[in-house]
């Protein structure tokens, strides 16, 4: 059965949390003179093999380390009881789909789109989980982006978030709420616009038209693959198959790891066209006003974008998550 309905009937969670591979990250979001801003947030570091993002292994390999840290979180932020949770990308698999005809009656739909899907699932499609939102709407069929998950690690996620005494009302990926906060910003862009999202050991490539994804991709790192290599051979498929005309804004996330300097120059140079950073505080600022650096600002912005999931019906679509 599709997720669909439950995730986006379901209210704005009070606080969102972040499992990542490197970190735990948790924001709250208040309502100020009609400005949305951080009102509490935190990072905890996470050691090495902690928690190790798979598709079909278990994840948490020291439930202790992600478990102590997702509880200081949680304090800091002062202990929400429920909250909408951000998991790594690399534990489904999004996959774009389009038909000529769409079935009238929503379980025809979802039969449909679990038929399409089956084909490349890593594992049993009985044991996965699917949600879907639709796309763009062409001359020869409707898109649908896809999230499929195995339905056992996105319990493990929901478990570490139940022990801590916090209900996860909303699961949804990573890469889908760094787009939020993009979008949710006064500088939304208006035409099609790229996201780099890099994560400890992968990297996310989004391409977002209008209020549609219509590309995305993630790939794990390999040393004989650069990150500008993954990032020309993306844009040359938005050129040659998505009827692309150039990108309005290139927006670079989660590089602040490594060498987020070098990394954006080398994006300039093979995209010829400017790259920024991303920065949450576009959408929401921070109450504190404190100067934030860059890795605190990657850590945000997953967070930020799901509490601003539903701000717009132009964010709500860009939801497609897996609970």
């Amino acid at each position: 059965m599709s997720l669909f309905a439950s995730i986006y009937d379901a209210p704005a969670p009070a606080a969102a949390v972040e499992l990542a591979a490197t970190h735990v990250s948790a924001a709250t979001l208040e309502q100020r003179g009609g400005q949305a801003v951080v009102s509490a947030y935190a990072v905890e570091p996470l050691p090495d093999g902690a928690l190790v993002p798979s598709m079909t292994a278990v994840n948490t390999h020291n439930r202790t380390q992600v478990a102590t840290a997702l509880a200081r979180v949680l304090d800091t932020i002062g202990r929400p009881r429920r909250v909408g949770l951000v998991i790594p990308d690399q534990i489904a698999r999004v996959s774009l789909v389009r038909f000529e005809k769409v079935p009238a009656r929503t379980p025809d739909l979802e039969q449909l789109i679990r038929w399409q899907v089956r084909k490349s699932a890593p594992f049993p499609i009985e044991e996965g989980q699917i949600a879907y939102v639709s796309g763009i709407t062409a001359p020869d069929g409707q898109d649908f982006v896809v999230s499929l998950a195995r339905r056992s690690i996105v319990e493990e996620y929901e478990a570490l978030c139940a022990e801590a005494g916090a209900h996860a009302g909303i699961v949804d990926l990573s890469t889908f709420n760094v787009v939020n906060a993009v979008l949710a910003s006064a500088a939304a862009p208006g035409a099609d616009w790229l996201l780099i999202h890099v994560a400890a050991d992968s990297t996310s490539i989004a391409i977002v038209r209008g209020p549609h994804v219509i590309f995305f991709r993630n790939r794990t790192a390999d040393a004989d693959f650069s990150l500008a290599d993954l990032v020309h051979q993306s844009a040359m498929y938005y050129e040659d198959r998505l009827q692309g005309a150039g990108f309005s804004r290139v927006v670079l996330a989660g590089a602040s790891a490594g060498d987020a300097d070098q990394a954006r120059r080398s994006l300039e140079e093979r995209l010829a066209t400017k790259v920024e950073t991303v920065d949450p505080r576009q959408a929401a600022p921070l109450g504190d006003r404190i100067a934030a650096a860059p890795a605190l600002l990657d850590a945000l912005a997953p967070v930020v974008g799901l509490l601003l999931r539903d701000t717009s019906a132009v964010n709500r679509r860009h939801s497609a998550g897996v609970a």
